[in-house]
């Protein structure tokens, strides 16, 4: 099998990641997307944990202001009118649905975890639940790959061609 391209992590990465989320980072095993600063936007992590955990989230966002700019957009039920978007629109759906395929075929590349098969992220592929997952794997992915992260990402006052990291002066 061969593995999504995404950067390797390396210590320094791992430490401004721990430093964005504010807790020592877990499982890390890329950087899938980045600021346009170099800094980490969104990590690849391990489909299993270390201590066995199953965890289906390949994409994980750790920027601080693209974390707060879709939390945002969850607060203010965004999430259902994408929901509304997915249910009368044939197109999108089946754009939804390969990019739940898209996703499965990323993370089954780097392993495979009976536990988690067939289950993405974010509500793929028949609804939204987590517009930090979808922007997450629209980022990593690049453009077109997950429609409805690409309108959360447009929707977001938040852009990764505008730094607005902290400064991460560690290692």
């Amino acid at each position: 099998m061969t593995t999504p391209p995404f950067d390797p992590a390396t210590d320094r990465d791992i430490a401004i990641v721990s430093a964005q989320l504010g807790r020592p980072a877990r499982n890390v095993i890329g950087i899938a997307a980045r600021c346009v600063c170099g800094a980490p936007t969104v990590v690849a992590t391990a489909p299993r944990l270390d201590d066995g955990t199953p965890f289906p989230t390949l994409y994980y966002l750790s920027h601080p202001a693209a974390t707060a700019a879709l939390s945002y957009l969850e607060a203010t039920q965004v999430m259902n009118e994408f929901n509304e978007l997915l249910e009368n629109d044939d197109d999108l759906r089946a754009h939804y649905a390969d990019a739940h395929a898209a996703y499965l075929a990323d993370r089954e590349s780097i392993a495979e975890v009976p536990e988690i098969a067939g289950i993405s992220a974010g509500g793929m592929p028949s609804r939204v639940k987590c517009l930090h997952a979808l922007g997450a794997h629209a980022l990593a992915a690049g453009p077109g790959v997950n429609p409805i992260g690409d309108l959360a990402l447009e929707r977001a006052n938040w852009s990764p061609s505008v730094c607005e990291c902290l400064d991460y002066s560690v290692g």
